[in-house]
């Protein structure tokens, strides 16, 4: 299974997981990290979260098909395609199709008391 972990993370925790990985330590996997909560929730809000969940494991699509399948006008799912992209949720595939290149996600954030 082709597995992604979506998480929230500082820039040290970020390089140190880099770092062991060009040391040849343990595998570690696929990562979208985002630098705190709220850059997370900005960038996958509700309508941006069925999007991915549509691509999960779906392979290349154009955006017709995704916005047919999330049940949504063609400019809007291109407004919230464009916003995933830039943040490298999704790719996009030589022939332009969207693509989100993993079957599963597991998204991993840590919520703290207010210091």
């Amino acid at each position: 299974m082709n597995k992604v972990t979506i998480e929230v993370a500082d820039r040290a925790a970020s390089d140190a997981r880099f770092l062991e990985a060009m040391r040849g330590g343990d595998r570690q996997g696929a990562f979208i990290t985002f630098p705190t909560v709220q850059a997370l929730w900005e960038a996958l809000t509700v309508k941006r979260w069925e999007i991915v969940q549509a691509l999960c494991g779906a392979g290349p699509l154009t955006l017709r098909e995704v916005a047919r399948r999330v049940n949504r006008d063609v400019k809007g799912v291109h407004t919230d395609v464009h916003a995933l992209l830039s943040t490298g949720v999704l790719d996009k595939a030589d022939d332009g199709r969207i693509v989100f290149p993993y079957d599963a996600v597991h998204v991993d954030f840590e919520m703290r008391a207010a210091a």
